[in-house]
């Protein structure tokens, strides 16, 4: 018996990838781990429930949304840009230091993590939702509903969700342009 491959070409984090032949039916959490010496995505329930797994992906429109690695072949990413959470940092000059992203650096400080597993989902799908608050701003008392929206289906078994909601959350308030005032009543 034969093991069938397919060429896959793709941009993860800015670079190009491929062509490479994966075996098809590849999951894409195994080709991050496995050919592209990317590990900072996590399996954790390999169902698609936990969201640990979540990649972003960018579209053609300048939009991005997360996918779950652990249940989308790698095929679906053909000729497709994702971003892992080693893409997140900027470079901050020598040694191969890197200055967190601003959701990085929120969860940081609210010490939003305990295990850390759950964490890149968590960080990929608070990008998201600060990128499309970029072009698309909200009230701001809308803030925590949309926060809880967009992180509710991540799940976290050392119960860090209050603080990873109070990091973007404040995030969110204080990054200029993201919200706007709330409309009058009247």
């Amino acid at each position: 018996m034969t093991l069938r491959t397919i060429p896959i070409s793709l941009t993860i984090n800015g670079s190009k990838v491929g062509p490479i032949e994966v075996p098809e039916g590849l999951m894409m959490i195994d080709f991050l781990h496995e050919y592209a010496n990317l590990t900072g995505t996590k399996l954790g329930c390999g169902q698609g429930v936990c969201h640990a797994c979540a990649v972003i992906l960018d579209k053609e429109d300048g939009s991005s949304t997360t996918v779950r690695s652990c249940i989308t072949g790698v095929g679906f990413f053909a000729d497709r840009s994702i971003r892992t959470v080693e893409g997140h940092a900027e470079e901050a000059g020598g040694a191969g230091a890197a200055k967190p992203s601003p959701v990085q650096q929120a969860f940081l400080e609210h010490y939003s993590f305990q295990c850390g597993y759950c964490t890149p989902g968590f960080v990929n799908a608070a990008t998201v939702l600060v990128e499309r608050l970029k072009r698309e701003p909200i009230e701001r008392n809308r803030v925590e509903q949309v926060v809880t929206e967009s992180l509710n289906e991540h799940i976290c078994r050392c119960t860090g969700y209050v603080r990873y909601h109070t990091a973007v959350r404040d995030l969110i308030l204080a990054t200029p342009g993201l919200t706007r005032e709330n409309a009058d009543a009247s």
